[in-house]
């Protein structure tokens, strides 16, 4: 049952110009949020057409090699991959051995992308739920604020946190409410 609250785009033209316009909301106040110094992580559910899909062959064909050689991303490849950093070209997994940075898994790869490319919007559905918490790291250690496209509900866990569903332009702060929302865009 569609909620009553929020208005329902009725065809695709609809949902990109709603879409404009809350990018345009946004950014105005991204304006004045940034120059209150918050920041925020932001979601749009669904189809996105800014946003870049297929992060893996995106990823393959842009990183650099030292977006693995700081601390924050050497954790996040242990966190995610159980893999060691041995060069910003290979590293080393318990399960594959020496692999090239190429073979990450897609949803460090997505991670990778976000964290060195803050201002561009990526496809986080490659991401799982292991990768929501550095999600969140990314957007609290970003000067700016981090845009992702969902197109399932991804598990934040079962603390406190701010996330903008940019969809309708809600502050979500937990779990409960963020499924409340995302649930009709998905």
């Amino acid at each position: 049952m569609p909620n009553p609250c929020i208005k329902q785009a009725s065809n695709n033209f609809e949902r990109q110009d709603t879409y404009r316009y809350l990018l345009g909301r946004y950014y105005v106040w991204g304006i004045m949020r940034s120059q209150k110094g918050i920041k925020m992580l932001n979601i749009y559910y669904g189809d996105m057409p800014e946003a870049i899909y297929n992060t893996s062959l995106y990823f393959d064909n842009t990183y650099y090699d030292n977006w693995l050689q700081d601390d924050f991303s050497k954790k996040m490849i242990k966190s995610v991959d159980k893999a060691v950093v041995l060069s910003g070209q290979a590293v080393e997994s318990k399960a594959l051995g020496v692999i090239p940075v190429t073979k990450l898994s897609g949803g460090l790869k997505t991670l990778l992308l976000i964290s060195h490319q803050p201002h561009k919007i990526f496809n986080a559905s490659t991401c799982g739920d292991n990768c929501a918490k550095w999600i969140l790291k990314i957007a609290e250690r970003c000067d700016t604020d981090i845009t992702i496209n969902l197109r399932h509900i991804m598990d934040f866990g079962s603390g406190h946190f701010q996330i903008r569903i940019l969809n309708n332009d809600t502050v979500v702060n937990n779990m409960s409410e963020l499924v409340q929302v995302a649930g009709y865009y998905i």
